[in-house]
């Protein structure tokens, strides 16, 4: 999950788009990397069956504006792509939950964001319909107390994984997956939220076997209701994402979106980082030693004097503002100023791309960095 690969997630759009928007999604991508590692892990076999396509996506309970609950997923409903009806994870004093729109700027922010680009827009890294057979976006499920946990068999970073057995349905939706059964790669990610625990489970470059176990590179857990996120977990680590990050805290997602807020800080990649990191970040994944590129775990933030355009769509107008109170983290290498979010069915992807691509790289700016870990 974090061998060094060409590009992938982040070219995800296909036949729902106009052909002037495909034009500009050329060039687009995802990917990570991790040192040291012997390349592209080695896929396991595909189980005899052949993939079950990704269920649609459930009506949500959609919440209150304002009603967000913290540490506590007790409420949020059941199965793929489910509406969390209002909860958040983790503490509201974490650092995913803590409105830093005010906090400093890093004195190195005008040399780190240049690094990433100034006039690059940015790129919603997810939508409804599919591009190349498969949803767009990072898929997730939402499970309850009575999933059976099955065996994990981690085959390359299971000294930096999180030991099993897991709450992973057989039928769990894997990113990538194509809705018509048939083979594809990428970076296979399978997220699992038990509700009940509080727990959230993720996989990288995830392969179900026959007998209900999983095949992947590694894995880990996190708990949604402490701030001591991955009890497990150790400095230096990595995770399903190259920054040792969970992934799933960090999605845009529709059902969150639809209210008019997103109340914790979000996940983007960028194409070129440094061989350090800074808290919550575990891990570097870069060779790369310059100051002026950016550290896993950096935080940016829209700088305060931007103002969201009138006539903005409630989800790209939540997004925006989610980014001027909470920022986004940089959790992995692929191309720049793309945002992580959830596949659904109802995003409305021409108004993603032009709403979030009228936002350049000059109008973000760094929070100032604290505890940077580096050789």
């Amino acid at each position: 999950m974090h061998a060094i690969r060409p590009p992938q997630g982040g070219c995800r759009w296909g036949v729902v788009l106009a052909a002037a928007a495909l034009v500009a999604l050329s060039g687009c991508g995802g990917g990570s990397d991790k040192p040291g590692g012997a390349g592209t892990p080695t896929q396991p076999a595909p189980p005899a069956a052949p993939p079950t396509a990704p269920p649609a996506t459930p009506a949500p309970t959609t919440p209150p504006s304002g009603s967000a609950t913290y540490g506590n997923l007790q409420a949020a409903s059941l199965g793929p792509g489910a509406s969390l009806n209002g909860a958040v994870p983790f503490p509201a004093d974490n650092a995913w939950n803590t409105d830093i729109s005010t906090a400093p700027v890093d004195p190195n922010s005008d040399a780190l964001i240049a690094s990433i680009g100034l006039t690059r827009g940015l790129h919603p890294d997810f939508g409804a319909g599919l591009w190349e057979g498969a949803p767009i976006g990072i898929p997730y499920v939402v499970v309850g107390a009575g999933q059976p946990k099955v065996k994990i068999t981690f085959t390359d970073y299971g000294d930096e994984s999180d030991p099993g057995p897991y709450p992973v349905p057989p039928n769990a939706p894997i990113e990538g997956q194509r809705a018509d059964g048939g083979a594809f790669g990428g970076d296979r990610h399978v997220l699992v939220i038990d509700r009940n625990a509080n727990r959230l489970y993720e996989l990288g470059n995830a392969v179900p076997q026959a007998d209900g176990s999983w095949l992947a590179s590694g894995g880990a857990v996190f708990h949604l209701d402490s701030n001591t996120v991955r009890p497990g977990g150790r400095a230096g680590w990595t995770s399903a994402d190259a920054a040792g990050l969970p992934i799933f805290p960090g999605l845009a997602r529709y059902d969150e979106a639809a209210t008019g807020v997103i109340a914790h800080a979000l996940r983007f990649t960028v194409s070129r980082t440094r061989r350090a990191y800074v808290p919550p970040a575990t891990h570097w994944a870069s060779s790369d030693t310059s100051a002026s590129l950016p550290p896993m775990g950096m935080r940016v933030r829209l700088r305060a004097a931007y103002a969201i355009p009138a006539g903005t769509s409630t989800e790209s107008r939540a997004i925006l503002q989610a980014l001027k109170t909470y920022g986004m983290f940089v959790a992995d290498n692929g191309s720049s100023w793309y945002i992580s979010g959830a596949p659904d069915a109802r995003w409305n992807n021409d108004a993603l791309l032009r709403e979030l691509g009228a936002v350049k790289g000059a109008d973000f700016e760094v929070v100032r960095m604290q505890g940077l870990v580096k050789p």
